[in-house]
Order: C-alpha cells, then structure tokens, then sequence
C-alpha cells in the first residue's frame, strides 16, 4: 500500500506541469526584442558603441566561462537549486535593467543574464530525473513546446504594446520583471529529483550485497520505487559496507565520478560522426548566439529605432513560429538522415551564410528583417535534424 501511494505521489503530471508553467513564464519576455532602443533611448542614454563593443560581450564570455561548471554543479545538486538561481538571476538582471544607469551597471545585467541562460541546462534535465523513460518522449515535447508558445506570445505581446497602446520600453521592462519572478515562484513547486546523471545515480549493482548479486531478490518485479523503499529501510537497520566506504571518503565518489565522465566522453567522441556533428552543433550554436546578441544593433544601425518605427517584436515572433514549424515537420520527412544528414547540413548551412551576408550588405530593413527569417528558420531545422 505504501508502495502504491509513493507511486501515486511520483506521478509525471505534477513536475511536468509545474515545470511547463516555469518555461511559460520565464520565456515570457515582451521586452526583450527591444533591448538595444531601450539601452539607446531615454531611459539609458547609452550610446551603440557601448552598447556594442562595452556590454553585449559580457553575456557571451560570462555565458562560455559558466556553462562547463554549471553543468557539473547542475548534476551534483540536482537540477532543483539551480533552476531557482535561474530564476534569481533573471529577477536580478531585470531589476538593474529597470533601475541601475550606466555601462559598468548594464555590464553587470549582462553577466547575470549570462549565468541565467547557461543555467537552462538545469531546465532541459530536470525532468528526465523525476519521469519515467516511458514519459520522456511526451514531456520533452510539452518543455519544448511551451517555451516557444511563450517566446510567441511574448515577441507579439510585446509589439502589440508598443506600436498600438504607446507602451513605454520601461514598462515593458517592468512586465517581463513580473514575469520571470512568477517563474522563480513556481520553481519552488518543483519536486526534489533524487538521482541525476552522474553524481546520484541509481544503479541497482551497487545497491546489492556483493555476494547476492547473482541471486534474485524477493520482489525483484515490483516497481523500482518499491525497491528503493525496501533499500532505505534496510539502511535504517545499519549502513552497507559501500556505504559506509562512501560516507567515510566522499572524496573518492567524486573521483569516480570525474572518472565516468572523461571514460563517456572519450567513448561518445571516439566516433568520427558523431564528433564532426558535435562540432557542427558547437560552431552553429555559437554563431547563432552571436547573431541573436547583436541583430538588434544591426536593425538599429539600419533603421534607427529614434526615428523610425520599430518591429523588432513582429519579427522575432515570425521567426519563432517559423521555426517551430521548420522543426515541426522535419519528424514527417522520411528520408534517411544517416545518408543525407551532411547533405543537408551543407545545404541549408550555405543559405544561413547567404541570409548573413544579405543582413550584412544590404541597407534596407525589411530585406534585413528577411535575412533574419530565414536565417533563424533554416538554425532551427538543421538542430533538429542533427
């Protein structure tokens, strides 16, 4: 019977929801499509050479120095605490954007945002640790679905107020603020996972006696939460030898720790293909980031946001749904991926170069806006198919 209800209370629909409420509200931002007339204008009173060469690289060197020790951290303290330092850093990043002046001001926004989006991680992982495999396929799609509605909504809101109620950047500012802090308070809704990847895995042959390993447990076919009830109750009775090794040297479980990792990278990467798309993937992913830093300095050399009208956010929420949709169908091409895969790369890659080179040498706007499009469309399909 008890059994049953900790299956009852570990069900998947709970931290899924909560966690879809989580994406929803962090990824809720109006106001970030208009960051750089925000900056300029007004309220800032920075210049675009500041705002360019001063505060933009911030977030791209605080975001590279942080993701390796996050990711490890993120492991080590269960996914939990660090979506909750996402959701700090997002309140922190848009209470200085709100109230805090000048560059060295705006340089510290940009490395709290750094540290909140190499924080996603903790996002993306946290539900394979608290799901069942049978679920990870229908959850993945709920987080990632979720996220780009919100993107969506946020990027259209976000236009609607500025170009049809007058709303201020200010203001705008002032929602995504309201925004994030519903995210941070949802966070602590979240379930304590009790495994993750590497540091509190649940392998069942270091849970076993070492010379009962070969016989067969009574219950062995009962559900796995069932077994680790009866293992903590037989460590209530007095701890196994392992563990007992393990609480008296934590040091050597780290070690071992640090050991599996290298030994799985040096097998994953021991692949030729698979470390030619890894390096696709890191190189894609980092000139898509550089674009997304600085495109909005390109729309506002091109049309400066002072004196022209700004769709910044019209733009951005084409761009989101066109990539949902580009990512959307790529699950009903049947083609086979392991013999076009690079055919594909290489294609859609010359025509993300050729949209840059469009953005870069043309002076009118809208056929930058176009650049953008496709550009983003074309990022997103080539993710989803490596």
């Amino acid at each position: 019977m008890g059994c049953w209800k900790q299956e009852e209370s570990n069900t998947w629909t709970f931290p899924t929801l909560i966690l879809c409420l989580y994406g929803f509200f962090y990824m809720m931002k109006p106001s970030e499509p208009f960051l750089t007339p925000y900056l300029t204008g007004p309220d800032k009173n920075l210049t675009i050479d500041e705002v360019t060469n001063h505060i933009f690289p911030v977030w791209t060197y605080s975001y590279l120095a942080l993701l390796f020790p996050v990711f490890l951290i993120t492991d080590y303290v269960r996914y939990k605490p660090i979506l909750l330092l996402q959701g700090v850093s997002f309140i922190v990043t848009w209470l200085l954007l709100l109230f805090a002046h000048g560059v060295a001001a705006m340089q510290v926004v940009e490395f709290f945002y750094g540290m909140a989006t190499a924080t996603e991680v903790a996002y993306y992982a946290y539900i394979y640790s608290v799901v069942s495999t049978d679920h990870y396929q229908r959850v993945t799609s709920y987080c990632r679905s979720i996220t780009l509605v919100a993107a969506t909504v946020a990027a259209v809101l976000g236009q609607l107020l500025v170009s049809l109620a007058d709303v201020s950047y200010f203001h705008l500012n002032a929602i995504t603020l309201a925004s994030v802090s519903l995210a941070f308070l949802c966070s602590f809704f979240l379930p304590m996972p009790q495994k993750s990847m590497f540091f509190h895995r649940k392998d069942v042959s270091e849970t076993l006696p070492g010379p009962d390993k070969g016989v067969p447990t009574v219950g062995s076919d009962r559900p796995s939460s069932c077994q680790e009830d009866k293992g903590s109750v037989s460590a209530d009775r007095g701890p196994a030898p392992e563990q007992q090794a393990g609480n008296a040297e934590p040091q050597n479980h780290m070690l071992r720790v640090l050991v599996q990792l290298s030994k799985d990278l040096r097998d994953c990467y021991s692949s030729r293909k698979l470390l030619y798309w890894s390096l696709w993937w890191a190189l894609a992913t980092a000139g898509f980031n550089q674009v997304l830093n600085y495109i909005q300095v390109l729309w506002d050399f091109r049309a400066p946001s002072h004196s022209s009208a700004v769709y910044n956010g019209a733009v951005e929420a084409i761009a989101t749904f066109l990539s949902s949709v580009t990512s959307f169908v790529v699950q009903y091409m049947k083609i086979n991926w392991d013999l076009f895969g690079e055919l594909a790369l290489g294609i859609f890659s010359a025509i993300d170069a050729g949209s840059l080179l469009l953005m870069h040498f043309t002076t009118n706007i809208w056929a930058c806006y176009a650049g953008y499009l496709i550009f983003k469309a074309c990022y997103m399909l080539l993710i989803t198919i490596a």
